[in-house]
């Protein structure tokens, strides 16, 4: 019988699976039946004959065992053999004692950095996060982190949206470092940083990424009951609206169409992105604001999205026919093209196309991002399931994600 100390954090989820299971006494009929979902799925997860699933469905066998998705699938950082340090080291720095009150900021030298050198240095950075150099990211980061404490102390409102932004970029990376938790700590970092300034739209764009936070944990009701709240609260009348007030409240929205999509409320989808096209309409063109993006391309990579995870190839497809790649930052073309191969997954005519998209997803994002990419994962596991003989193409693309 396994048990939570004899499987590692980086065994294959069916192993995780069955520790659960057999914690919890269940048979995987019960599992199955617990979590709406077939017991042949999860007798091959649990035989490794299959080491992934859709998000939607890992997120039901969680909830039947009522634990996150992180624990159940012993999501580990996959950054080659320096990944454990930097993840530490992102760790201490999100969770150093300077801040609690009364208590100095940790390796304080009395130098702040001026705050137009540490806006560069922020850029560059989340110029590192949108090309899916995640390595080269969470080396940096516990410097930048502490770097713009340093700078804020005494400053608050001043270094407000730059210190909300440090936040912000920690968070997102760890989300995809599986450090779900975290990321979360990093988004209220955030939250609470722009509740120094005066900025309404940084600190509602905020919300969004902690709504993201949320998603990942497992949350998407939750998620999208406070990104669709937050965006009704900064709706703009679009006759008067400024762009960036456009690109907030569509960057909300979207984001609330994700979570709903993950929920599985194909209504609340449907009602987001007609709302949403009105924005996308009025600004004409894709813009970014607060590293948010918004506008005809990116609502049309998020239908793409949603209707994947709601099961809809077709409407997928034809939601990825507008989008316009030259709109997109490699890691965002990367995801949106595992959504297009996961449509093209879904039938068996399909399949070779969807190992062709997913090579273009790779080549976008670069190998160490894919494999973060648990949607990725669980498609290409699919694909090498149900081909005899693998393709050379597809036996590529498993040797990518096993880091080779």
């Amino acid at each position: 019988m396994a048990s939570r100390s004899t499987v590692p954090a980086d065994a294959p989820i069916g192993d995780h699976i069955r520790r659960l299971r057999t914690e919890r006494g269940m048979t995987q009929e019960a599992l199955a039946e617990a979590a709406s979902v077939s017991t042949d799925l999860i007798k091959k997860l649990e035989q490794g004959k299959r080491t992934s699933a859709r998000l939607a469905t890992l997120m039901q066998i969680a909830d039947a065992f009522d634990v996150s998705i992180a624990e159940m699938t012993g999501k580990k950082p996959r950054l080659d053999s320096i990944g454990d340090r930097l993840v530490l080291g992102l760790r201490d720095a999100m969770l150093d004692p300077g801040y609690l009150p009364g208590i100095d900021v940790a390796d304080d030298d009395g130098a702040p950095t001026p705050l137009a050198d540490l806006e560069h240095t922020l850029s560059r950075a989340w110029s590192d996060y949108w090309s899916g150099q995640f390595e080269e990211l969470a080396r940096m980061m516990p410097h930048l982190l502490a770097e713009a404490r340093v700078t804020a102390r005494g400053r608050p409102v001043e270094t407000a949206g730059v210190l909300a932004q440090a936040h912000q970029l920690a968070a997102c990376l760890l989300v995809h470092l599986g450090r779900d938790d975290l990321a979360t700590i990093g988004a209220e970092r955030a939250i609470a940083a722009a509740q120094n300034g005066n900025d309404e739209l940084q600190a509602a764009t905020l919300m969004g990424t902690y709504s993201w936070t949320l998603l990942h944990q497992g949350r998407p009701a939750e998620a999208a009951r406070l990104a669709g709240d937050q965006a009704e609260r900064v709706e703009p009348r679009m006759s008067r609206a400024t762009p960036q007030q456009i690109t907030v409240w569509g960057g909300l929205a979207i984001t609330a169409m994700a979570a709903a999509a993950a929920a599985g409320d194909g209504g609340t989808v449907s009602e987001l992105a007609s709302l949403a096209a009105s924005g996308a309409a009025r600004i004409g063109a894709d813009r970014r604001d607060y590293e948010v993006a918004f506008g005809p391309a990116q609502l049309a990579v998020q239908t793409t999205h949603a209707r994947t995870v709601l099961g809809q190839p077709e409407r997928a497809l034809e939601a990825a026919a507008k989008v316009d790649p030259r709109f997109l930052r490699p890691v965002e073309h990367g995801r949106h093209l595992i959504d297009v191969a996961g449509a093209h997954a879904a039938s068996i005519r399909g399949r070779d196309r969807a190992v062709m998209t997913l090579q273009r997803a790779r080549d976008a994002g670069g190998a160490v991002w894919l494999r973060h990419q648990g949607p990725a994962r669980a498609i290409i596991s699919d694909l090498a399931e149900k081909q005899a003989r693998m393709s050379p193409a597809l036996r590529e693309l498993v040797q990518t994600l096993d880091g080779r």
